[in-house]
């Protein structure tokens, strides 16, 4: 006894006549379904590659849709062909025209001849079901689908709520307990007879072309009628993601496949040269005698499904851009921090900071006429350009892409009401950002000017009205960043314990001890300028309770400059 391969093909067909090749080579018939929509050119080339093997023949052509009854119709026809031409077959194998041998035919027919009377086939209840996509299970048996799928969703998605609201419910035949499994089976001569002979089975074959992809159900319930011994798995290693989609086998996928001890693999993708070498090569291969089990790859691919659906943090993938917080738990790479307010108050913090920490600190990143990276750099890692129309194309993708480029590297940066806002929202919602906020700190530049004071009252009001409403997000419930705000007054009353405090975070194994500290700017006489905005109708209360100490009467103010040492 011998062990008979059906195909079913619908395209990359030189790959399939390779595999039929081999099998029919080794003593295995081969019998054929090329979908009728495949190109006929491409069909005529392949019966030209098999016409040497007089163990290939080809099942009448038939249009196959995902999903419908004539993927079922045309394994019927090929298991009639194959019963009738090759008496000496003992099982029949379903494969696809993407499958691969894993393991020698030999070997395979040699497990066959040992488990005789063994119908190899994935086999359960709809009850015990957890992989079926789409929210049909025993449903797909009970109500009626005359509409695709595939090609007219809404349609089919309607129709369905219709019977449900409805109540409506097909009768199941008698002698039919629904089960569901994987298409691809492994079935004795005996059971498969039966199946093909079954008296009811007109009866059967027009409840199950009305039945949501009976090729997943149609032998899979009727060999539950007619086997006597059933091992419910599949012999071929498939594999499928979170949306019912088969993973795809590379070449890199080699030892993978290996692995899983399996006989036979779908899906490869046609172009896996090397795959096809290695395991058409008799020589090649290792003879395992261990019985298959695809199972213990299961931690793989439930590894690669849940990449799929959460990504890697802080990447976004070329093939299309994921859906937000559904699909990452963190937006960005690592931690990294973000300074408002510092530059404005020391004149040389970034430097500074950039020494004592030995981490990467940049200017004002969303500066609305350049990036300012650190150093003065114009591009940055990752081909990050400084420009700020590309970056203003997708600001929050800029700052994904540094963070992620130069990883394993902390990142810093400044900010304030000056730059481009729409960055605001999404450094509030990461938890990687950590935010050091000293409003009011956008007056001290001001206070320096020599422009017209009128114009300072007015970019003072839009500067306040613009940190106003990013501090408020940034206390909002729904923050995940780590916030700290200041008013400018209650920073210059103890700078050294905030600057103490900023390092820390940054650094927590680094000397608590400062050696040395960032040049303050001079504030002599900013008490009068705060004054002066009131005095002209803005309450610049960002600022805080800033002391009026240097105005006349008032004595020596209480802040020193620090300078380097």
């Amino acid at each position: 006894m011998t062990v008979g391969f059906i195909m079913l093909a619908h395209q990359d067909l030189d790959r399939a006549a390779q595999v039929a090749a081999y099998w029919a080579s080794h003593d295995s018939p081969v019998v054929i379904h090329v979908d009728a929509r495949s190109d006929l050119r491409d069909f005529e080339g392949m019966k030209a590659a098999l016409a040497r093997h007089d163990n290939v023949r080809f099942a009448p052509r038939r249009p196959c849709g995902w999903g419908e009854f004539s993927i079922v119709a045309a394994t019927l026809d090929a298991a009639r062909i194959m019963l009738n031409d090759f008496p000496e077959v003992g099982h029949v194998y379903l494969s696809s025209g993407s499958c691969l041998p894993l393991r020698p035919a030999n070997e395979l027919a040699e497990y066959l001849t040992e488990h005789a009377d063994t119908d190899f086939i994935e086999s359960v209840t709809t009850e015990e079901v957890i992989w079926t996509v789409g929210g049909l299970d025993l449903e797909r048996f009970t109500l009626h689908f005359p509409f695709s799928w595939k090609r007219h969703r809404r349609l089919f998605d309607r129709f369905v709520e219709l019977q449900r609201k409805i109540g409506y419910s097909r009768r199941i035949p008698d002698g039919i307990n629904p089960h569901l499994g994987s298409q691809w089976w492994c079935l004795t001569r005996r059971t498969l007879t039966a199946i093909l002979d079954d008296p009811q089975r007109q009866e059967y074959d027009r409840y199950f072309s009305k039945v949501w992809i009976p090729d997943e159900s149609y032998f899979q319930s009727l060999v539950r009628k007619h086997s006597t011994n059933i091992e419910s798995r599949s012999l071929t290693f498939s594999r499928f993601d979170f949306q019912g989609k088969p993973h795809v086998f590379y070449d890199d996928h080699m030892q993978l496949l290996q692995k899983s001890d399996c006989f036979v693999a779908r899906k490869i993708w046609p172009r896996a040269d090397r795959l096809y070498q290695r395991f058409l090569d008799d020589n090649a291969k290792i003879l395992v005698r261990v019985e298959p089990n695809p199972r213990k790859l299961d931690k793989v691919f439930a590894q690669a499904n849940q990449r799929r659906i959460r990504g890697r943090d802080g990447l976004r993938m070329q093939s299309r851009f994921p859906r937000g917080d559904v699909w990452a738990t963190q937006k960005t790479r690592g931690p990294y921090s973000v300074f408002e307010g510092f530059s404005e108050l020391f004149s040389n913090f970034e430097t500074w900071l950039e020494r004592r920490t030995g981490t990467r600190v940049h200017g004002h990143l969303f500066d609305k006429r350049e990036v300012k990276f650190s150093g003065g750099a114009k591009v940055y890692n990752g081909c990050l350009s400084n420009s700020a129309k590309l970056r203003d194309y997708n600001p929050e993708a800029f700052l994904v892409s540094l963070v992620w480029n130069t990883h394993g590297e902390h990142q810093s940066f400044q900010f304030g009401p000056a730059d481009q806002q729409a960055i605001g929202d999404f450094l509030a919602s990461d938890q990687n950002a950590t935010i050091h906020v000293v409003t009011g700190a956008w007056s001290v530049p001001l206070f320096h000017s020599r422009m017209d004071f009128q114009r300072i009252r007015r970019i003072a009001a839009r500067y306040q009205a613009i940190e106003a409403r990013h501090v408020e997000r940034l206390r909002s419930p729904h923050t995940r960043a780590r916030v700290h705000v200041w008013t400018l007054a209650e920073f210059v009353e103890d700078p050294m314990t905030i600057l103490k405090s900023v390092l820390d975070g940054i650094d927590p194994a680094s000397s608590r001890k400062l050696t040395e500290v960032p040049r303050l700017a001079d504030l002599h006489g900013f008490g009068q300028f705060v004054q002066k905005l009131k005095n002209e109708g803005m309450n610049p209360h960002s600022v805080g309770d800033f002391p009026l100490a240097d105005m006349p009467g008032h004595g020596k103010p209480p802040i020193k400059a620090f300078a380097v040492r």
